[in-house]
């Protein structure tokens, strides 16, 4: 407990509240649920695998999340409705910590990364139209130099693009983890493990916030 406790403490200075939302462009805005779980004192983050019938992104690795709808209230409220609708989680059984800085994807969705704790009891109900597989990964696995690439400056993205080969314990699968998602992975095990990755990250691991903000506005006043 006093793991996700810590955790809690660290996460929620870091939320970006809803100043900063309100001071971005009008963009078409998409929210993921970045679920933290602690197994025997370790952290775990939750991650899907979407259905290869999806039209966008088929067969990739995601955390729950998608669109927001006209009549979402929030980023958090969007982030909560996708996860019950892909993997059938309940959203008052998610302890939501912050929302990070949104970043502006490939698609040119405005996506708001939200981050929650959820309860190692939890067991995932996929719903088979969106999602193939539901697996855990251990936090500072995305620390790691191991399992790990990157290149930079590729298809326009800013930056790395890191990219991660996962072999779930439990089935044997693996799982290729990269782009959007592996920033986000890697920039919550920098903040939740207060920890610098074995491998270059284009930010600083003890501020990452920063850049990521920079990058932000970066983008957004060129549209």
């Amino acid at each position: 407990m006093r793991v996700k406790e810590e955790t809690m403490a660290i996460l929620k200075q870091l939320d970006v509240g809803n100043e900063l939302a309100s001071s971005l462009p009008v963009l078409p805005r998409a929210s993921v649920l970045i679920p933290l779980t602690v197994k025997n004192g370790r952290l775990f983050t939750l991650m899907t695998l979407r259905s290869r019938e999806l039209r966008t992104s088929a067969g990739e690795v995601c955390f729950p999340g998608g669109k927001r709808d006209p009549s979402d209230a929030d980023d958090v409220y969007t982030a909560l409705r996708e996860a019950e609708e892909e993997i059938g989680l309940p959203p008052a059984d998610v302890l939501v910590v912050c929302r990070l800085v949104p970043v502006i994807n490939k698609s040119g969705l405005l996506v708001t990364p939200v981050v929650g704790f959820i309860d190692e009891s939890f067991i995932p109900r996929p719903n088979p139209a969106e999602v193939s597989a539901v697996f855990t990964v251990p936090l500072d696995f995305f620390t790691r130099d191991k399992d790990h690439s990157s290149s930079h400056g590729v298809a326009g993205m800013r930056g790395f693009l890191h990219s991660f080969y996962f072999v779930d314990p439990d089935s044997g699968r693996q799982f290729h983890i990269w782009g959007l998602t592996a920033t986000f992975a890697i920039l919550v095990a920098v903040l939740a493990l207060r920890t610098t990755p074995e491998f270059d990250v284009g930010f600083d691991p003890e501020d990452p916030l920063p850049f990521f903000q920079r990058m932000l506005l970066s983008r957004t006043s060129k549209l």
